[in-house]
C-alpha cells in the first residue's frame, strides 16, 4: 500500500461515504467523526473492546464476575483466552459483531459479544455458536461427563425486545412446567445497552448473588460501556474510584492509539452509521412500497373474501416483500457509489475493503460493472 493511502484523512472517508447521489434522508446520518479534540473513544467499538477485554484478563474477570449470574462460590479467578473463531460467514456483517472468548479456572467457556447492529438471525447465531463451542470440548472417545458449561454474554447496542422494559435477559434450558428444573450446559445473557438500561431496574431476578458491592459493580461496568464515547470529557467520579474501570477508561483514551488505529476506528464507526442509515432508509422505502402493493393485492383478494381481510393480508405480504427488496436495492446501490468514488480518488482495493467491509472479489466485480457502464 502506498504511503499516501496509509495517511487517508477522515475527510476523504467522509467524501467516499457521502459523495454518491443517494437518498438525502439516508445520507444525513453518515458523517465522519473529528477525533482531534476527543478525549475518550467508544469502548463498544471493535478496536477498544478488544483492547480492554481481549488483552487485559484482570478487566475481563472483573467484568464477567459483575455481570454474569454466577454463584458466589463459583466466581472466576483466572482465564485463558481462546481463538475468536466464531465470526459471521457474511463478510458484510464482520464489523457489526465483536467477540472475545475465554476459559476460566473451572473449565467453563465464556463467549463475550458486542453486537452493534441488531439482526433477525441473532438468536439462531448465538445458539449455534454456543453449541459449536460446547461440542468442540470433546475429542473422539471422551466421556460426556467432561463437558463444562458454555456461557454467552451478548451486549447489544440496540433494543431488540420491544415487549418488555427489562434490559437484562437471562436464558437457560428449563422445564416450562417447573422452572426450577434446569438442564445445565448452555446459558445466555443478553444486555441491551440502550435507554432501557436503568440501575433501578436491576431486580433480584438477575440473580441473588448480585447484591451489595457486586450489584454496584455491575451497574458501574454497564454504565461505563453505555456512557463512554467521544462526547465524554471527564470520567464520572464513581467510575474513577474503581481501579478496574479507571484502567479500562485509560485504555479508551484517544492518546493511547496510533494514527493508523484511529483511522481504523473512524472507518468502523462510518461503516456502522452507514449500515444503520441504509437499513432504516430501506425499511421506510420498503414499508411505503409494501403498503402500495398490499393495498392493490388487498383489493383483489377482498373481492373474494371481503375487503377488510384481503387488505390486511395484502399489506402484510406487501410490507415484507417491500422491505426485503428495498433493503437489498439500497445496500447494492450504496456500495456501488462508494466504490466508484473511492476508485476515482485513487484508493487501492485493499483500502476499499477496510472502508466498506466488502471482499476483494466483490469490489473487483463492482469495478468491472462500472467499467462496462462507462464504455
Amino acid at each position: 500500500m502506498a504511503q499516501s493511502e496509509k495517511s487517508i484523512s477522515k475527510q476523504n472517508i467522509k467524501a467516499i461515504a457521502t459523495k454518491g447521489k443517494t437518498k438525502k434522508s439516508t445520507m444525513k446520518a453518515v458523517r465522519s467523526i473529528d477525533l482531534s479534540n476527543v478525549l475518550y473513544l467508544d469502548p463498544k467499538v471493535d478496536l477498544t473492546f478488544r483492547r480492554i477485554f481481549g488483552e487485559h484478563p484482570d478487566l475481563l474477570i472483573d467484568f464477567l464476575n459483575a455481570v454474569m449470574p454466577l454463584p458466589p462460590d463459583r466466581l472466576i479467578v483466572s482465564v485463558e483466552y481462546l481463538p475468536s473463531e466464531l465470526m459471521p460467514d457474511d463478510p458484510n456483517k464482520k464489523y457489526s459483531i465483536v467477540d472475545v472468548r475465554c476459559k476460566d479456572n473451572h473449565k467453563r467457556q465464556f463467549i463475550i459479544e458486542m453486537q452493534v447492529l441488531w439482526t433477525s438471525e441473532f438468536y439462531n447465531r448465538i445458539v449455534f455458536n454456543a453449541g459449536k463451542a460446547y461440542v468442540k470440548q470433546l475429542e473422539q472417545g471422551d466421556k460426556y461427563e467432561l463437558l463444562q458449561p458454555v456461557y454467552t454474554l451478548a451486549l447489544i447496542n440496540e433494543n431488540f425486545d420491544l415487549k418488555t422494559k427489562k434490559f437484562y435477559h437471562h436464558y437457560q434450558i428449563v422445564n416450562p412446567h417447573n422452572i426450577k428444573e434446569i438442564i445445565p450446559g448452555l446459558e445466555f445473557v443478553l444486555v441491551e445497552l440502550t435507554d432501557k438500561f436503568c440501575p433501578a431496574a436491576i431486580t433480584s431476578s438477575i440473580g441473588k448473588s448480585k447484591v451489595g458491592a457486586m450489584r454496584k459493580l455491575m451497574v458501574l461496568w454497564l454504565r461505563f460501556l453505555k456512557e463512554t464515547n467521544e462526547k465524554m470529557t471527564e470520567l464520572p467520579t464513581n467510575m474513577k474510584k474503581n481501579a478496574k474501570i479507571s484502567k479500562a477508561a485509560e485504555l479508551c483514551k484517544r492518546a493511547a492509539y496510533t494514527p493508523e488505529e484511529l483511522l481504523q476506528y473512524n472507518a468502523y464507526k462510518e461503516y456502522i452509521r452507514l449500515e444503520r442509515a441504509l437499513r432504516d432508509g430501506a425499511r421506510k422505502e420498503g414499508k411505503a412500497e409494501g403498503e402500495a402493493i398490499g393495498l392493490e393485492k388487498g383489493f383483489e383478494k377482498g373481492e373474494a373474501i371481503g375487503m377488510e381481510k384481503g387488505l390486511e393480508m395484502g399489506e402484510a405480504i406487501g410490507m415484507e416483500k417491500g422491505l426485503e427488496k428495498g433493503e437489498a436495492i439500497g445496500m447494492e446501490k450504496s456500495y456501488q457509489k462508494m466504490i466508484e468514488n473511492a476508485n476515482k480518488a485513487g484508493f487501492s482495493i485493499e483500502t476499499m475493503e477496510t472502508i466498506t467491509g466488502l471482499s476483494h472479489h466483490e469490489i473487483e466485480k463492482i469495478l468491472k460493472n462500472l467499467n462496462n457502464e462507462n464504455i
